[in-house]
């Protein structure tokens, strides 16, 4: 059974001789964990963005998450958990969207070569999503293993120090870029791809999912920019109590 498995692989044919499922598998895969990622993405965006109401308003959400309505005070062990999961579908989204990566700098010259000829703006998008995504991997890694383990520091002091304090604004900057890019490309590939909003006009249908590509890259860089600096502008001002904790009446201590 092994056997016919690496044939399989190496062959993309199964044992009669038809062509291997494997691949459009592994496609499916790559595509769910690109669907979770992005998803996960807004919705962080939308929690680091709390920053923007108030302080109060940041540190309620993330006592939320720390589920603090079950334990007093609240624990890091959920938020680590989230992390890790978060962790383990970047780390498979990556090694999936690895096999359609050039292998070598002849492939590359080859690809690129093609892209300028046939000049298809879909083949450029997918480019920059593969160089965004190879980014990624090293800029999400490095931030991904900092919350990881780091769970507790979360909030709003705890946080601006380390954007700021910690001189971690600069990996953010590269990072929000590349994430926004890459996943406002990613969830248009996904929609062409798999026909989410085909009503039978596909270049019509391209068009607009291009437009609200488009809209939703802006929208998630301003909101994000905006957000980056709220946090270097509390850090900043909050360096020389650094690590000192945010506390208010509802919640008298920030936990570590």
């Amino acid at each position: 059974m092994q056997q016919e498995q690496i044939i399989e692989l190496l062959t993309q044919k199964d044992a009669k001789k038809k062509k291997s499922r494997i691949p459009a598998r592994l496609d499916y895969l790559q595509s769910a964990t690109g669907l979770l990622l992005a998803i996960f993405m807004i919705f962080h965006m939308l929690f680091v963005s709390t920053i923007l109401i108030s302080k109060d308003f940041m540190l309620a959400v993330t006592k939320a998450f720390e589920l603090s309505f079950i334990f007093e005070g609240g624990s890091s062990v959920p938020v680590f958990i989230s992390i890790a999961i978060v962790f383990v579908i970047f780390i498979a989204h990556a090694l999936l969207a690895m096999r359609k990566f050039p292998i070598s700098y002849r492939e590359y010259k080859r690809l690129k070569i093609h892209a300028n000829l046939m000049n298809h703006a879909d083949t450029k998008l997918w480019m920059i999503q593969a160089g965004t995504g190879f980014a990624l991997f090293f800029l999400g890694s490095i931030h991904l293993y900092t919350m990881l383990t780091n769970p507790g520091n979360i909030g709003p002091y705890a946080s601006s120090d380390r954007v700021y304090s910690d001189l971690m604004w600069p990996l953010y900057i590269l990072l929000l870029i590349a994430v926004e890019f890459h996943g406002a490309i990613g969830l248009y590939r996904l929609s062409m791809k798999w026909g989410w909003f085909d009503k039978g006009d596909g270049k019509e249908t391209r068009a607009k999912l291009k437009k609200a590509k488009i809209v939703l890259s802006g929208v998630m860089l301003v909101l994000g920019f905006a957000t980056l600096f709220a946090y270097m502008q509390i850090g900043q001002e909050h360096k020389a109590s650094y690590g000192e904790r945010y506390y208010n009446e509802t919640y008298p201590m920030e936990q570590k």
